[in-house]
């Protein structure tokens, strides 16, 4: 029986992973963690017997404390104290943002395994946390459909030759405004945005599945994690969401890992790793599917992708600065305060005027991670 802590337990990730529970019989939940939303995380824990959760929000956390008689921890010890006292076996970390970033460190030193589930951990912590998992010996299992895919089909050529994989595909659905033109982009609104023809996610990894800066972000989670040069990731437009990765190989063949799009198996392949899991899911029907579809990006329409893989390739703070942009921008457009396109405008502004330097300690990356807010703050309120 493996000790389960899992953060950002209110999220889409979180409550799929505590559904999934429900027929395990190999994980004990030993503590939650959510950002505000208190009285459903006190529910889920009192559903699963939990005793023990931290909220980030302290106004949240002191009504929790009022409305139960566990122990409610917050401030800015309390996702260290929460893991290190749960004595957890793995980690399945689901907070949305570069929030979450403290967490993946903590459960690493610690040389505890870690579901991630928060790209910026990668994003943002790049090298650091790659080098931080190898020196512990924690294993990083990925969560991301694409990244648990390609995990998977990696996996399967293991003990073949160096060079082997020549090139890793992530595919993308295009997202609610696939095969528009930039300028039918112009008036977008923000319930359009959010309105995801696949997935149901929470509202800032929607608009970065509209803008696809959420693939941006993918790559250089896939660079990080499988060490693969940037120019051997592609990303290819996919709208059926079937096929969800794929390798290509020396001998000219392909891998790839394909399958209804359901977060919940590539939760449960990292809960449960090295063993699968039984789920009820439907297996895929090829006569009933009929056709796949693929399409190049329009790199036009969409910028994001393109500032990603750039800001990827530079390096050092590079991608923290776009990871801080963005998420400043993105909470702009949810407040009405810029426009759809603009997400793009305030982005790029902010890595043109960024100083770009080697990220060589984890205090480099906060410092890069506060100043890229404060300009991107800035060009927003020179764009209103």
């Amino acid at each position: 029986m493996r000790r389960l802590v899992i953060l950002g337990s209110t999220g889409s990730i979180g409550t799929q992973a505590l559904e999934l529970l429900a027929a395990a019989d190999d994980l004990e939940l030993v503590a939650l963690s959510a950002d505000r939303r208190w009285e459903e995380l006190i529910a889920q824990a009192s559903r699963h017997g939990v005793r023990r959760v931290a909220i980030a929000d302290e106004e949240s956390a002191e009504q929790a404390r009022a409305s139960w008689d566990g122990e409610v921890l917050s401030g800015p010890e309390a996702l260290a104290q929460l893991i290190l006292g749960a004595e957890p076996d793995l980690v399945l970390n689901a907070i949305v943002g570069s929030a979450g970033l403290a967490a993946t460190v903590i459960t690493l030193t610690e040389g505890i395994d870690l579901a991630l589930a928060n790209k910026e951990s990668l994003v943002v912590g790049g090298e650091l946390v790659i080098e931080l998992a190898a020196a512990t010996g924690a294993r990083l299992l990925p969560v991301d459909s694409e990244h648990s895919a390609l995990y998977q089909l990696i996996g399967s050529e293991k003990g073949q030759s160096p060079g082997t994989i020549e090139r890793l595909t992530l595919t993308a659905s295009g997202g609610p405004f696939r095969g528009r033109s930039r300028a039918e982009l112009e008036s977008v609104t923000v319930e359009e945005a959010l309105d995801h023809p696949t997935w149901k996610m929470g509202g800032k990894i929607s608009i970065d599945s509209a803008t696809l800066m959420n693939k941006g972000l993918e790559v250089i989670e896939a660079h990080q994690l499988f060490g693969t040069s940037y120019d051997d990731v592609e990303v290819v437009i996919h709208p059926q969401s079937v096929v969800h990765a794929m390798i290509s190989l020396s001998d000219g063949s392909s891998l790839a890992h394909l399958g209804y799009p359901d977060m919940k198996v590539p939760i449960a392949y990292a809960l449960h790793w090295p063993q699968r899991a039984k789920l009820e899911l439907p297996q895929l029907n090829l006569e009933q599917l009929g056709s796949l579809e693929f399409e190049a990006v329009d790199n036009d329409a969409f910028p994001c992708l393109g500032l990603a893989l750039a800001a990827g390739r530079a390096g050092g703070t590079a991608p923290c600065v776009l990871n801080a942009a963005n998420e400043v921008a993105v909470a702009a457009f949810l407040d009405r305060r810029c426009s759809f396109l603009q997400i793009a405008e305030v982005i790029e502004a902010t890595l043109a005027a960024a100083e770009i330097e080697q990220s060589y300690s984890f205090a480099t990356l906060i410092e890069a991670d506060r100043a890229a807010r404060g300009a991107a703050a800035a060009h927003l309120t020179a764009l209103a």
